[in-house]
């Protein structure tokens, strides 16, 4: 009886860190498998640039976190249209630890990613967003539209239309 109750002990723990892994996880809607190769291949470069995106902001790794951006980059959000010319201004103008401190922020996580519209130098995706607290708690959503652009240095976020402030 005792190593039946260790076995369904080790097997709650191990559906638990599953369930949540697949929290973390965002909702995908990705191309169909009848779009061209060459598209996919795009879109699947864009998802990897949106991870390292989401990854570095958590980080709070500022290079890093530039660049996953292209240049001249635009954020539309708050009602006004910033447009960061170079990498150097985009490093310039991010405090994460005063962003931190204005909206009680600790990390957060896509919640899901579509891909509206593709070819094989730029992906449109409409996606969602949730911030969490330093407790860890979830406390608000946003939607956002994110576009990725294929440059001469590859892959990066062009531009940024956010709900979020």
């Amino acid at each position: 009886m005792r190593t039946s109750l260790v076995a369904a002990t080790v097997a709650l723990g191990l559906f638990l860190q599953a369930t949540a892994a697949l929290a973390e996880r965002p909702i995908m809607t990705l191309l169909d498998a009848s779009a061209p190769a060459d598209v996919r291949q795009a879109e699947a470069e864009a998802l990897k640039v949106m991870d390292d995106f989401m990854r570095t902001f958590n980080k709070r790794d500022t290079p890093a976190f530039a660049d996953t951006l292209t240049y001249p980059h635009v954020r539309i959000a708050s009602g006004g249209v910033t447009v960061f010319a170079d990498r150097q201004s985009f490093i310039d103008g991010m405090d994460f630890e005063a962003f931190a401190k204005r909206f009680n922020w600790s990390h957060s996580q896509w919640d899901s990613i579509r891909t509206v519209q593709a070819d094989t130098e730029k992906v449109h995706f409409a996606v969602q967003f949730t911030r969490f607290n330093p407790q860890g708690e979830a406390y608000i959503s946003f939607n956002s539209l994110y576009i990725l652009q294929r440059t001469d240095a590859g892959w990066g976020i062009r531009a940024r239309s956010s709900f979020a402030p």
